[in-house]
């Protein structure tokens, strides 16, 4: 069954806050971009490597805060279709 709920999205970088501030008006990118200049965050999802650069996973996390979904085989290419296609396997319902 399909549940119901919102889907809220960001993106985290480990660039400073006026580098994503720029990235986002060049792109036109309509979602908060979390700014990780010290690598912190990167570094407590597990994420960054070993040359200090963050993977570029996606990490699905329920309702109740908990990850229900790492895709670790992010492309560029298909990152919108195959987002659609994992929150639909989550049981989430497109409106």
């Amino acid at each position: 069954m399909l549940k119901s709920f919102k889907v809220a999205y960001f993106m985290a970088s480990t660039d400073d806050v006026a580098t994503n501030t720029k990235f986002a008006a060049e792109t036109g990118a309509d979602f908060p971009i979390l700014a990780d200049p010290d690598k912190k965050v990167a570094g407590d999802y597990g994420v960054l490597g070993m040359m200090g650069f963050a993977s570029r996973w996606t990490f699905y996390i329920d309702k109740d805060g908990k990850i229900a979904y790492i895709d670790k085989d992010v492309s560029v290419v298909k990152a919108g279709a195959d987002t659609a296609a994992r929150l639909t396997a989550l049981g989430v319902e497109k409106r």
